[in-house]
C-alpha cells in the first residue's frame, strides 16, 4: 500500500474508535522491552500510559531505538508507586485489568475489556505484583497451548491491546475495509 493509503485506511479505524484504552506498565525494566510497549501504544492509540517501579525511562536512547519516535506521541506519567498509579487510573475513569497468569484470572476472550480499560502489565521475570493484582478490578491472562509457558511483556502487552480494540471493532465487521489487492 501506499503511504497515502495506509493513512486513509487508519483514518477509517479511527472513526470507529470511541472506547478510552490507557495502559500502566510496572517495573519493566528493560528499554527495549518499553520501547516496543510504547510503539504499540502509539498504534492502537493508548490514551495514557502510567510507569511505576523501576521501569524503564522513556528517555533513554535503547528505548528510542524501538520506540522509534512513539513516545513522543503517547501521554505518560512516571508515578512512585503502584497503589498511586493504580489511583490515577481510577482517577481518571478507568477501570484496571491486570494481565498476568495468576489464581482468579480470566482468559482474555472472556476478560472485561469494555471502554475506558487500563490494562496493566508487570515485569519481565515476576509479571505483576502482588499490590497490583490485589489493586486490579479483574485479572486476565492470554492462553497459550504451546511448549512454552509464558510470552515476552511487550509480546503479551500488544496482544492485550489488540484484543481490547478488537472488542470494540467487531461490531463494525471490517471485511469491506480490507487493502485492495490482499
Amino acid at each position: 500500500m501506499r503511504p497515502t493509503d495506509v493513512k486513509r485506511l487508519n483514518r477509517q479505524w479511527r472513526r470507529r474508535t470511541e472506547g478510552r484504552l490507557a495502559l500502566l506498565v510496572e517495573s519493566v525494566t528493560q528499554p527495549f522491552n518499553l520501547g516496543s510497549i510504547l510503539r504499540t501504544c502509539a498504534t492502537f492509540g493508548v490514551d495514557h500510559l502510567w510507569l511505576t517501579g523501576n521501569s524503564a525511562d522513556p528517555g533513554d536512547p535503547k528505548v528510542g531505538k524501538t520506540a522509534l519516535g512513539t513516545a513522543a506521541k503517547v501521554e505518560h506519567t512516571r508515578l512512585s508507586s503502584t497503589p498511586e498509579a493504580l489511583a490515577a487510573a481510577r482517577g481518571d475513569g478507568y477501570k484496571v485489568v491486570a494481565v498476568e497468569l495468576a489464581d482468579g484470572a480470566v482468559p482474555l476472550h472472556a476478560a472485561p475489556l469494555e471502554p475506558d480499560v487500563c490494562l496493566a502489565v508487570g515485569a519481565e521475570d515476576h509479571g505483576c505484583s502482588p499490590a497490583l493484582l490485589a489493586g486490579a478490578d479483574a485479572i486476565t491472562y492470554i492462553p497459550q497451548i504451546g511448549r512454552v509457558g509464558s510470552l515476552n511483556v511487550a509480546v503479551a502487552t500488544a496482544i492485550a491491546l489488540a484484543e481490547a480494540r478488537r472488542r470494540e471493532w467487531a461490531s463494525f465487521g471490517g471485511e469491506a475495509d480490507a487493502p485492495a489487492g490482499h
